[in-house]
């Protein structure tokens, strides 16, 4: 922790050396994309993207779920979406998945959530998890983790997709969306082709 702590003690020393790439920020933002990805301490949407402050409109969660949009609902992860939407006008949104999650992990083995409860009915809400009605448990969704991890990195689409305000952007072609798979230990970044559920590299 302290390493942390030094770094944003000496931060602002850095910021004043290079203010006028910054100074431009405290007048708004207009960032690129919205990035969803997993809360992950491994994936860093900015050092795989290089984007630069004001670039990228992060939502980090949990699996890096979409939950599907309910009008009731209050949630942070479509309250993000819809400023990002609807007041930045994000031209894309990327959905980032990533290899060796811990979220995946319990998708394809539920058993390894039993003392994790919440983060079990986050995963119900995931869309690729099955609930069984007498336990409210989730049931394997497949073996293979990157094939597990990929489809649900597309049923986050599938829910993004239900937000009236991103599907209406994405009938008029302004708004796109985005799959990726990020490799944690060799930095490859596979993305679903268009029209296809098929991850290649970028």
């Amino acid at each position: 922790m302290q390493s942390l702590i030094d770094h944003a003690r000496a931060f602002p020393v850095k910021i004043a050396e290079t203010s006028h790439d910054f100074s431009h920020l405290a007048r708004g933002q207009r960032p690129m994309a919205a990035f969803v990805s997993c809360s992950d301490s491994r994936v860093i949407p900015s050092l795989i993207t290089g984007a630069r402050p004001g670039e990228l409109f992060e939502v980090r969660t949990a699996g890096n779920i979409v939950p599907r949009y309910r009008a009731s609902a209050a949630c942070a992860v479509a309250a993000s979406l819809e400023f990002a939407v609807k007041v930045l006008k994000v031209p894309d949104i990327v959905v980032c998945g990533h290899s060796h999650c811990g979220a995946v992990q319990g998708l394809m083995h539920r058993q390894s959530l039993e003392a994790l409860p919440l983060m079990q009915r986050w995963l119900v809400g995931a869309g690729r998890a099955v609930r069984r009605p007498a336990t409210d448990r989730i049931e394997p969704v497949g073996a293979d983790p990157v094939q597990v991890a990929q489809a649900h990195l597309l049923a986050q689409l599938d829910h993004l997709r239900s937000y009236p305000w991103v599907s209406q952007r994405l009938v008029v072609g302004r708004l796109r969306l985005h799959a990726w798979y990020y490799t944690v230990d060799t930095g490859e970044v596979l993305a679903c082709q268009p029209g296809s559920r098929v991850f290649r590299r970028l």
